[in-house]
């Protein structure tokens, strides 16, 4: 299931999967993942629990998201994204979040 402007349609729970994209700032670094808990993975970037690009770019602000019920989906979603040309990413986040105003709070009202 996707969602408009970073807001999905029904009420987050442990059995949706996420396809997320983090940005470090507008049009700046970003990161493509996966998740079965959105809220517990945004905030292990935040804190740098796994060194890496997000960790290393201070990538940290959930700019986009998709829902998924198949976590196959999801992963197969992720992978497509990942290969798509960079301004196809950044029209992608623009379309639903066109300040990539930070949707923590969004995913906090919800799950």
């Amino acid at each position: 299931m996707q969602c408009k402007a970073g807001i999905p349609t029904r009420k987050m729970t442990q059995r949706n999967y996420y396809v997320y994209i983090l940005a470090s700032r507008p049009k700046g670094a970003i990161y493509i993942g996966v998740t079965s808990n959105l809220a517990k993975r945004i905030w292990e970037h935040r804190k740098g629990i796994f060194s890496g690009h997000s960790k290393k770019y201070d990538i940290h602000r959930l700019v986009y998201f998709e829902i998924f019920d198949q976590i196959e989906d999801a992963i197969a979603r992720e992978k497509r994204l990942k290969k798509w040309r960079r301004s196809w990413k950044d029209e992608l986040i623009e379309k639903a979040n066109p300040d990539w105003k930070d949707l923590i709070d969004d995913i906090n009202i919800l799950s």
